[in-house]
């Protein structure tokens, strides 16, 4: 590393860990290790009130059966009642989440019931909850909320318990939301001082505390820098795998190239070839190189 400072490679560029936000991967990690930050998250997200909220056992990491993908979660627990509470922080628009989301609802649905075991209600009330950094919709709400209905009779629910929420930073209807679930989002995307309102609700306040002490904590700092350290190895270890199995095909690609003028007796264009390379760009179109 050319500075021993708590830095990170984010979207190409080094970001210190003072200034990073909820909606970077690292700190959302640390955070939402302890409960209580993710029952904080889960209430303001939903604006349910959870008398208490435990890990969901080996539900960290879901694997499927042999050959099949498996997931990883950012975080999964359980209330005190048995609904269960998949959060994930989606910060890239990429890959098609609603059905991501359908994969990650039956991976998690399966383990609930056991081999040979009747009937299904043991299935629990699941929410599936993605906080995006962007509008996944395009439609300007802060909140998009899916449950199963009928399409003939729209107030007539399908029952499965299952409710999806698509959160996104971006949204624009303060008048159709709650206020703690505006000051959130909008905290997420600057988790400092600056992004906590004056007047705000007292648990994120607490969010907003527990996250300062993280940015200033000597040993997630350290484990910051050894994570980065290792990331780095590995690029480092790809670029230069790369970087070989590139010199070897422009090698072997010269050596086609050569060898084709070599057949049709055109030395002068070796010649010149080996010495311009924009006429060898257009002698490798000229012979499908």
């Amino acid at each position: 590393m050319e500075k021993t400072e708590n830095l990170i490679m984010q979207e190409d560029r080094w970001k210190p860990l003072k200034e990073m936000n909820l909606t970077d991967d690292f700190l959302f990690d640390v955070a939402t290790a302890e409960l209580e930050n993710c029952k904080t998250i889960i209430e303001l997200s939903t604006g349910l009130r959870l008398k208490s909220l435990k890990w969901k056992e080996g539900q960290k990491v879901i694997h499927n059966i042999p050959g099949k993908r498996g997931i990883r979660m950012d975080f999964v627990a359980e209330s005190e009642d048995g609904r269960v509470f998949d959060v994930e922080m989606q910060n890239r628009k990429e890959g098609n989440i609603p059905k991501r989301t359908r994969f990650y609802q039956a991976l998690m649905d399966a383990p609930m019931l056991k081999s040979g075991e009747k009937g299904f209600d043991k299935l629990k009330p699941l929410f599936i909850i993605v906080i995006c950094d962007y509008d996944p919709y395009g439609m300007k709400k802060y909140c998009y909320t899916f449950e199963s209905r009928c399409k003939e009779q729209p107030d007539l629910l399908l029952g499965d318990e299952v409710t999806k929420l698509f959160l996104s930073t971006k949204g624009e209807n303060e008048d159709e939301v709650s206020k703690e679930l505006v000051d959130f989002l909008h905290y997420i995307t600057e988790s400092n001082e600056h992004g906590l309102p004056e007047e705000c609700d007292e648990r994120l306040r607490r969010l907003h505390e527990s996250i300062q002490e993280i940015k200033t904590s000597t040993s997630v700092e350290v484990e910051y820098m050894k994570m980065e350290e290792r990331e780095r190895l590995v690029r480092e270890e790809a670029r230069e795998r790369g970087l070989k199995e590139g010199e070897r095909r422009g090698e072997e690609r010269l050596a086609n190239l050569l060898l084709n003028l070599s057949q049709q007796n055109r030395q002068k264009d070796s010649i010149r070839a080996l010495k311009d390379l924009e006429y060898r760009r257009k002698l490798y179109e000229e012979f499908g190189l």
